[in-house]
């Protein structure tokens, strides 16, 4: 006889815990999801690039365009300094061996090709703004789900101070290095260390020297900070928060350094015992680079703490220089009104003479090209093409008609116009112009007289007696309130002021 089955508890589950759905997690929680999101996003362009490869001329399929992009931002990282940047040429240079070795039997120009390929999409030459775009969604404070927009770039091209272009980059392409986003540098960097001296304590060389590059990134990524700040003050000190936020982050940063300086000097000092007492060929090596990358790392902190102590004097001067500074007192230039005008009624040999020296002037220097003997030679050496007499057939344009989808039409523009010529009577008012508008034309044709007069309250009296026009339609508001079915505001006075022609004819008479 068989016992029956046991059967399975019944679980008793709360009714507010049963029914519906799921309330959204906490702020925290959510968070923590948008931060990993942004950092997904921060690595979709290297993943991207991989990709598109096979959108170029040629298989490129052999080439791992990740890892190279991920070689140009060690190298640009590395290669940059406080004031200026990375060498693009340079970058480039750097790049080729690691691309020629995936593919060591492809050409070299191949192997430059690729190089600059991954570098022009990590600057994303081809946007606008040179910039990354990700969409992510988040809840609110009231747990309804929004999608917001992050904005990044991983290499951007900066002008040096003492010329030229320079690569550097930014926060968001060291965290792709190290595997974090928008981490606290200070914390970060304290990690990187103490994991450095327990792996180098530990005989972990080979661990102890990726420590040691995640930590000099993060000195980097400091050192970027406080060159951001320092930029925005010389360009408006009004902008930074030089009251509380900048000393307190200065203050920091001094200490900071201070004990990074210690601690990193205290690694030096175990490292080169590790390299002078292992006997595996192997570790001496790794000792070695580690010994010349906290080098680095000390060379920086020491570059940092020069460059803090500079930020209050040059705050100071900063403050001086905006704040006495004389406001630029030249005007804009007027083509039309200045240039064109007075130049039509003149003849060509006088006008040529102001043409001439005004481009002269006014379209700035031109780089002359360089020539290569190479391409000379080549230029030389090649038979010239026989061509037509009348040159080659020229494609006859498909013309399409654009549709005329304005609103008004002549008729209502020329009707509305009169409605407004006003130089032979006196002024009137809006809410006169606007039912006779009605009366005429309906209430399109009083839309337009009403977009006209309020477009007349503010009128460019200088630009229309620089261009020659002889009347100018004006409206003056003298606090009478509007009183029309369609539109509200002021009743203006609307009419038509005769400018000085003689006064015109001299002033461009003396321009010319």
């Amino acid at each position: 006889m068989t016992s029956p089955a046991p059967t399975e508890p019944t679980e008793l589950v709360p009714p507010q815990l049963s029914a519906g759905p799921r309330p959204a997690q906490g702020p925290a929680a959510d968070e923590g999801l948008a931060r990993r999101l942004r950092a997904l996003a921060c690595t979709a362009p290297l993943h991207d690039l991989d990709a598109r490869k096979a959108n170029l001329a040629g298989e490129y399929s052999v080439y791992a365009m990740a890892e190279v992009a991920l070689a140009a931002i060690d190298l640009v990282t590395l290669h940059m300094d406080f004031d200026t940047g990375a060498d693009h040429e340079q970058i480039v240079a750097r790049l080729l061996p690691r691309v020629a070795a995936q593919a060591p039997r492809r050409p070299a120009a191949e192997h430059e090709r690729v190089a600059r390929w991954v570098l022009e999409n990590l600057i994303n030459v081809g946007s606008v703004d040179r910039g990354f775009r990700a969409v992510y969604g988040t809840f609110g404070p009231d747990g309804v789900y929004v999608r917001r927009d992050y904005d990044f770039k991983l290499l951007e091209e900066v002008p040096g101070y003492g010329g030229g272009v320079y690569l550097r980059t930014t926060d968001e392409a060291v965290n792709v290095l190290v595997g974090a986003l928008d981490t606290d540098v200070t914390s970060a960097q304290i990690a990187a260390e103490v994991k450095l001296e327990v792996l180098i304590s530990r005989g972990r060389l080979a661990d102890a020297q990726l420590a040691a590059e995640q930590a000099r990134y993060r000195t980097v990524q400091y050192a970027e900070t406080l060159r951001k700040t320092l930029e925005a003050t010389r360009r408006n000190v009004r902008a930074v928060d030089w009251l509380s936020a900048v000393p307190d982050m200065i203050d920091e940063a001094l200490a900071h350094v201070a004990d990074r300086y210690r601690h990193e000097n205290a690694i030096l000092t175990n490292i080169r015992k590790a390299r002078d007492e292992a006997e595996d060929p192997e570790h001496k090596r790794r000792a070695a680079e580690l010994v010349d990358i906290v080098k680095d790392c000390i060379r920086r902190h020491t570059q940092l703490q020069s460059r803090l102590l500079e930020a209050g004097p040059l705050f100071r001067a900063e403050q001086d220089r905006q704040a006495f500074a004389q406001p630029a007192t030249r005007t804009g230039l007027d083509l039309y009104g200045q240039l064109v005008a007075p130049l039509l009624p003149l003849p060509v040999e006088q006008a040529t003479r102001v043409t001439d020296a005004y481009f002269a002037r006014g379209t700035g220097l031109r780089t002359p090209g360089s020539v290569r003997m190479g391409d000379l030679i080549d230029l030389l050496l090649t038979p010239p093409m026989e061509r037509e007499h009348l040159g080659a057939e020229m494609p006859e344009p498909d013309l399409i008609a654009t549709p005329d989808d304005s609103r008004f039409s002549e008729e209502q523009l020329a009707t509305a116009m009169e409605l407004l010529d006003l130089e032979h009577d006196a002024p009137r008012r809006l809410s006169g112009l606007l039912a006779e508008a009605r009366r005429r034309g309906g209430s399109d044709l009083a839309y337009l007289v009403a977009l006209l007069a309020v477009h007349a309250a503010s009128p460019p009296v200088g630009t229309a007696y620089r261009q020659g026009e002889e009347r100018l339609l004006f409206a003056v508001d003298d606090g009478t309130e509007l009183d029309d079915p369609e539109f509200g505001g002021a009743d203006l006075i609307v009419g038509t002021a005769l400018l000085d022609a003689a006064g015109m004819a001299a002033a461009r008479t003396d321009t010319a």
